[in-house]
């Protein structure tokens, strides 16, 4: 009786057993099917990117100058030549002045009282001549009847020699002291516009003394070092633009006066190389270029400048990428598209660029397809669509 109650029990049991261990052997099979398709799927899966083609094309190379320090070859200071007051001022700052012009007045009072005892000292030796003259034509007709003594007669020819060396003095005295009053006006030293005036009417200044600056900011000038393989793209007289990337063109250290027609700070100046030294033709690595800069609309001064950007007028073919290639700041690196539709991470060697595209100099070959979409999170080995910008075929 107990065997036949253990039997159904047996039965169900097995069958529970049999029906775990189908259900745990599904589970594994379906987990697995699960993996191996998401696998698939992942693997077959395409990101879609845009790129473009490594083409040549013509860029007008740029080059970002962190700071140029801008100088005049035209400044000078206007200087006192004597001691004195300044009586009078004839101009005002950011005045404009042609060289040569009376710009100050001085006045030396002890000049004047010089000048009326040197006329008087004048007066006395044309006197004393006149009395030396004629004591000497007197002992020379002596001498000729042999009237006279050769004493007498060496005696006034010397008093007449000395007479005349006494007015010769005696003007000379007065010819400085003449010099020394026109000195008392100051004038500009050079064509230019009045930046600084050091003295006030009034005032008393010494001989040396600086009054006025003057400068001409017309033509500012700034140098650079550059490679020798890239001055060699360059001649005396090779033009390009200047712009900068800020405002700060319209803080002025010495406020000089803007000219009619300027553009403010989105004002693009006209350079020119002025000279490249030591010379192309002699050898070196390294050399020093400088530019002229056309600042007649009054923008610029002589100062530090940040943020500027020299662009090269003449175009250049080259083989070139856009920027947005460019894997990070470096610019050494590209995500190329290979034969196969993934993507690999290709070391480039670049040059110049024009703010949209980069000269390629190694690395990447005509034709090729590389990645402009942002760079973060691609890794080698990705398969890619890719929609080429601009329409590019």
């Amino acid at each position: 009786m107990i065997e036949k109650l253990k039997t159904p029990y047996m039965i169900g049991f097995v069958l529970i057993v049999l029906f775990a261990v189908a259900m745990i052997a599904y589970g594994a099979w379906l987990n697995e099917t699960s993996e191996h398709q998401i696998v698939e799927r992942m693997e077959s899966r395409t990101i879609p990117l845009q790129g473009a083609k490594v083409q040549a094309r013509e860029i007008y190379p740029r080059l970002m100058l962190e700071t140029i320090n801008l100088y005049s070859e035209e400044m000078a200071d206007a200087v006192a030549l004597i001691d004195g007051r300044v009586e009078q001022i004839y101009v005002s700052k950011n005045s404009d002045v042609r060289r040569g012009q009376v710009i100050f007045t001085l006045v030396n009072d002890d000049i004047p009282i010089k000048i009326e005892q040197a006329e008087s000292s004048i007066a006395r030796a044309e006197a004393q001549l006149a009395n030396a003259r004629n004591n000497f034509a007197r002992y020379t007709r002596l001498r000729d009847r042999n009237a006279t003594s050769a004493e007498k007669f060496d005696e006034a020819q010397a008093n007449f020699r000395a007479s005349e060396a006494a007015l010769r003095e005696a003007q000379a005295v007065k010819e400085q002291l003449l010099v020394q009053s026109a000195r008392q006006d100051v004038i500009a030293p050079i064509d230019g516009e009045v930046l600084i005036l050091y003295r006030q009417q009034g005032a008393y200044v010494q001989a040396g003394t600086p009054i006025a600056l003057v400068g001409n900011f017309e033509r500012l000038f700034f140098s650079m070092p550059v490679d020798d393989r890239h001055a060699q793209r360059l001649t005396v007289g090779t033009e390009a633009r200047l712009s900068f990337t800020n405002s700060q063109i319209l803080r002025k250290a010495y406020d000089t006066e803007y000219a009619a027609g300027n553009r403010g700070d989105e004002e693009i100046f006209s350079v020119r190389v002025r000279e490249i030294m030591p010379a192309l033709n002699e050898p070196a690595t390294l050399r020093k270029v400088v530019w002229e800069v056309d600042n007649r609309v009054g923008l610029l001064e002589q100062q530090a400048y940040s943020g500027a950007v020299l662009k090269s007028t003449r175009p250049r073919n080259c083989l070139a990428v856009p920027l947005a290639a460019m894997t990070d700041s470096k610019r050494n690196a590209a995500f190329v598209v290979t034969a196969q539709g993934t993507i690999e991470r290709r070391l480039i060697t670049t040059g110049a660029d024009d703010g949209d595209y980069i000269e390629v100099l190694s690395g990447l070959k005509e034709g090729e397809t590389v990645i402009t979409s942002a760079a973060e999170g691609l890794e080698d080995g990705m398969k890619v669509t890719v929609t080429l910008i601009g329409g590019e075929g």
